[in-house]
């Protein structure tokens, strides 16, 4: 008997169920093939994306290393251009060696709705990806926040102070590992299916961190039929 609900069982009508890590370079695509084919198709008005947490870190016992991160830049980047990518610019020691407080601040924004903490999931995402921004630190998160429309970034800052969301995202790890969701990103559909990583199949090259990633082959079009489907 598990302790969790299965994701199948818990996604709305209208609303597409995303298990995904901020520092994960095929979320980073995957995320914004969701909000670029949503608009593409007007569904803006009908469905929503749940932000549920995958977080590595806690899978592999350790942070994500920078020469893995900026391999997969090299690796991934050229299937979704528009995305927003960089290798890291920033100082070496501002590379964020957690993920937890970007992932927290995602769950503290659904308590102003879904569309808020889809707009910070967003935006956090390309700062990391984008412009080499430490989501690592709480006053990085906050900045985000404050940059970030329709969000409300004193509400963010409190909601990490207090330490609401941290079991939120450890409950989400658990129930990953319950009801085996298989990567991030890996998306539930109302109709009961899901998906990981849709379209998209890549393998490694050497171990994470020395080696690289290669993408083996990539349908875009995949994410214009889950969205038509989460919308009924």
């Amino acid at each position: 008997m598990t302790g969790t609900p299965h994701p199948r069982t818990q996604t709305e009508p209208g609303v597409v169920t995303v298990f995904s890590d901020i520092w994960c370079s095929f979320a980073h695509v995957g995320i914004h093939r969701l909000h670029a084919t949503r608009r593409r198709l007007g569904l803006e008005g009908r469905v929503r994306f749940n932000h549920r947490a995958f977080p590595l870190e806690l899978f592999n016992n350790g942070p994500s290393p920078r020469p893995g991160t900026d391999s997969e830049v090299g690796g991934i980047a050229h299937i979704e251009p528009d995305a927003g990518w960089q290798l890291w610019r920033a100082p070496d020691w501002k590379f964020p060696s957690t993920s937890m407080p970007a992932l927290e601040a995602v769950q503290v924004a659904k308590e102003q709705g879904l569309e808020a903490s889809e707009r910070l999931d967003l935006a956090l995402r390309r700062a990391f990806w984008a412009e080499s921004r430490s989501i690592g630190a709480r006053a990085v998160v906050v900045a985000v926040a404050e940059e970030t429309e329709g969000v409300d970034a004193e509400a963010i800052a409190a909601g990490l102070d207090d330490g609401r969301a941290r079991r939120t995202v450890t409950e989400d790890f658990r129930c990953a590992k319950e009801h085996e969701v298989k990567c991030s990103p890996h998306l539930y559909l109302p109709d009961g299916s899901d998906h990981p990583n849709p379209g998209v199949t890549a393998r490694w090259h050497g171990a994470y961190g020395t080696g690289f990633p290669q993408v083996t082959s990539d349908d875009p079009s995949a994410y214009e039929e889950l969205l038509k489907r989460a919308a009924g």
